[in-house]
Order: structure tokens, then C-alpha cells, then sequence
């Protein structure tokens, strides 16, 4: 249909609005060719630039002719009959010349190739922009949730005693990222649960501020937490070692004293079914934590970065590495 369209419209409707096409077909394909280093879709470029190229060409002659109007010439060079006889016609007196006939008013060539690309354009915009600009009526699509106000929070005292604690809103808002699926390996994926809570840390007797926040996903789920104590990176790898756990591995973390650690996750059966006496705490699937100092010089405190999944699959450290590099730098100042 649009083939039959484009024929149909004047020389210099169509022409010019094929050299469009042309060109931003053939510059879109050359540079897909070279980002991908493929050959097939650079010929393919090449050959809608060729062609536009031909084209360009056929609308610069009829240019020309149009300005320089010059006598009909057969293929033997000689100038037509007709236009020698229009010439060589003699003229009566001035008074009894017949009145010359009205210049036929050629169509205007700029605005017919104008209103062509304009056309063009609308339909092309109304095939891009179209199914955002209609309303649409499957409300399914999810949205990623965001993170609590916080604005009537109360917080523990240890907050106040705590000048670089952050509250576990300010927690969620810097792990709550859009590119923190990709960051999981799970880029079509979109957060299902987000939350933060200001909190401490158990048997500190309220003493000892420990916000956290959490994004959960389909497949993985990210918890973030930051612990305002004088436990020091060094004594924590000291104590791991003392409890001989295994698969423990230290590093450096934006310049910062760093230890990868794995453990498990508490599994609670509430016991519904059974008159809701609930049952044992279980184990849970497998977690990976990594555990970074709230400063370079590693006086004490630390970010617990921990991630698993319901399968007990886990993304590899890179990905671990990688959120604490992207998210903790944007956590609020007064936590650096």
C-alpha cells in the first residue's frame, strides 16, 4: 500500500522523499554493520546508499533543466521541427499579433517535495509514538513499587547517638535502581517488593543502629543493610575465622577493606494449617554476603550487601562487587 502511495505522487513529491528514506535507511544499516562487525547488513547499507545516491543525481539534471530550458534536440542533434517552425513563423504588425497565450503555472517543485516529507514523517511518528500516546486498556504491565516516605517514622535513640547513621529509607532509595536487575544478570526483570526499615541490631539492646532495605525480584532478592558499631572489617574476617567458615574471601571495595562470605537464610514455617502454632526455624536457601567498611580506614561499622534466591542459585561475586560499587556511593553523605 504505501508502495503504491509513494508511485503515485509527482516526480518531485516522490524523488526527494526516496533520497529521505534512502539516506536514513542506509546511514541506520552501515552503522548497525560496523557496531556488529557483520558484512551482509553493511551491503545492504551500501546498496541504499547507492541507489540514493543515483537518485540525488536524477533530481540535480531536472533541477538544471528547469532553470535552463533549451529546445527540444532529437538523437541526431538536430533542434525539433516544431520549434524551428514556432521560431521561424512570421509575425503580422504589432497591432494585429494575436493576444499571447496565459503561461501554464507549473506546480511549485520546494513544496511538493516539502509536503511529501512532511507526510512521511506524520506516519512515521504516528507508527512510533502510537502505542504509547493510546490509552491502554491491560492495567498488568508491572510497575516497579517505590520506597517507603519514612516522613512519620519514628526513630530508635541510637540514631541520634549514631551522627552517620542513615535511616533505612535512605537505604532503599539508593538500592531501589532501575539498572539494579541488570546488575543481577536479570535485565528483564522488574522489582516486585521494596522496602526499608530503621531498625538496631539484635542483642545490642537497642544500642547499635542497623537500617536495612530490601528489593525483591523474580528471581533474586537484594538486602542491603548498614551496622553502626566498632567492629572493624579485620576483627569480622577474625571471628569468621574463628568459626571456621568456609569460602570466605577478602578484598577491596572502592578503596575500602572488603570480605565475601556465604551462609544460609532462616526459613520460618508459620504452621497455618495446624491451629497456628507455628513450626521450627528452619534453614533457608543459600545467601552470599558482602560485607564492606563504612570507611577506608576501617575504624568500625560496615555495609552487609546479601543476596539469594528461593532455587538457591546465586550470581556470581562480580555481581555482588559490581551493586556495592554502583549503590553505595549514592547512599547520603553523612554515611561516608
Amino acid at each position: 500500500m504505501l508502495g503504491l502511495l509513494l508511485r503515485l505522487l509527482p516526480f518531485w513529491g516522490r524523488e526527494p522523499l526516496f533520497i529521505v528514506i534512502g539516506s536514513v535507511f542506509g546511514v541506520r544499516i552501515m552503522y548497525l554493520a560496523v557496531r556488529d562487525e557483520a558484512w551482509v547488513p553493511g551491503a545492504i547499507g551500501v546498496a541504499f546508499l547507492l541507489a540514493t545516491a543515483v537518485r540525488v543525481h536524477t533530481v540535480v539534471r531536472a533541477v538544471r533543466a528547469r532553470r535552463n530550458p533549451a529546445p527540444a534536440v532529437s538523437a541526431d542533434g538536430a533542434v525539433s521541427d516544431a520549434v524551428v517552425r514556432s521560431q521561424s513563423q512570421p509575425q503580422g504588425p504589432a497591432g494585429q499579433r494575436p493576444a499571447p497565450a496565459a503561461p501554464r503555472k507549473e506546480p511549485n517543485a520546494w513544496g511538493q517535495a516539502v509536503a511529501a516529507v512532511a507526510v512521511f514523517a506524520a506516519l512515521g511518528a504516528a507508527l512510533w509514538l502510537g502505542p504509547n500516546l493510546l490509552p491502554s486498556g491491560d492495567n498488568s504491565s508491572p510497575r516497579a513499587p517505590s520506597c517507603p516516605s519514612g516522613e512519620d517514622e519514628e526513630l530508635p535513640s541510637a540514631y541520634t547517638g549514631a551522627s552517620r547513621a542513615v535511616t533505612g529509607g535512605q537505604l532503599c532509595e539508593a538500592l531501589n535502581r532501575t539498572d539494579l536487575a541488570r546488575l543481577l544478570g536479570t535485565p528483564t526483570e522488574t522489582a516486585t517488593v521494596v522496602s526499608g526499615t530503621s531498625d538496631t541490631a539484635l542483642l545490642t539492646d537497642g544500642k547499635v543502629a542497623r537500617p536495612e532495605a530490601e528489593v525483591r525480584f523474580d528471581t533474586y532478592t537484594v538486602n542491603v543493610s548498614a551496622t553502626y558499631n566498632e567492629l572493624s572489617i579485620a576483627q569480622y574476617v577474625k571471628l569468621m575465622e574463628f568459626g571456621e567458615e568456609t569460602d570466605v574471601k577478602t578484598l577491596s571495595v572502592l578503596g575500602r577493606p572488603a570480605v565475601l562470605s556465604s551462609d544460609h537464610t532462616m526459613s520460618i514455617d508459620l504452621g497455618l494449617g495446624s491451629g497456628g502454632s507455628g513450626g521450627p526455624v528452619g534453614q533457608g536457601p543459600p545467601a552470599r554476603t558482602l560485607t564492606v567498611a563504612l570507611d577506608g580506614k576501617d575504624p568500625g561499622g560496615y555495609y552487609e550487601i546479601t543476596v539469594w534466591s528461593t532455587s538457591g542459585a546465586l550470581p556470581d561475586d562480580g555481581a555482588l562487587v559490581d551493586i556495592a560499587e554502583t549503590v553505595l556511593p549514592t547512599v547520603p553523605e553523612q554515611a561516608v
